[in-house]
């Protein structure tokens, strides 16, 4: 099982981008997905969560301005990023909860970083 995160990179203040987080592989269900970040300098933090039923959460610093859909057919999360300020700079992460096909239980998946940038 993979995870491909997609869609970082550069954009002005205030602008929108958004991230893909496909899941491939012999995948039996994916639980919950989230989106994680990394500033330089400071450690991993939680961005948002969606659970299979679709239930999300998020930080604090990214409500109003994230959302997390996910397409549970295309075994694909997103994380929409608007009013992007250059505070949301860093690497973001995505993460799942999948069980593989014959296993007893699920595991934890991450992604690739993918650089988001945010200029003032």
């Amino acid at each position: 099982v993979q995870l491909q995160a997609s869609g970082g990179g550069l954009v002005q203040s205030g602008g929108s981008l958004s991230l893909s987080c496909a899941a491939s592989g012999s995948i039996y269900s994916i639980n919950a997905m989230a989106w994680y970040r990394q500033a330089p300098d400071k450690p991993r933090e939680l961005v948002a969560t969606i659970t299979s039923e679709g239930s999300t959460n998020y930080a604090d610093s990214v409500k109003g301005r994230f959302t997390i859909p996910r397409d549970n057919a295309k075994n694909t999360g997103y994380l929409q990023m608007n009013d992007l300020k250059p505070e949301d700079t860093a690497v973001y992460y995505c993460n799942a909860d999948i069980r593989r096909k014959y296993a007893y239980r699920s595991a934890d998946y991450w992604g690739q970083g993918t650089q988001v940038t945010v200029s003032s």
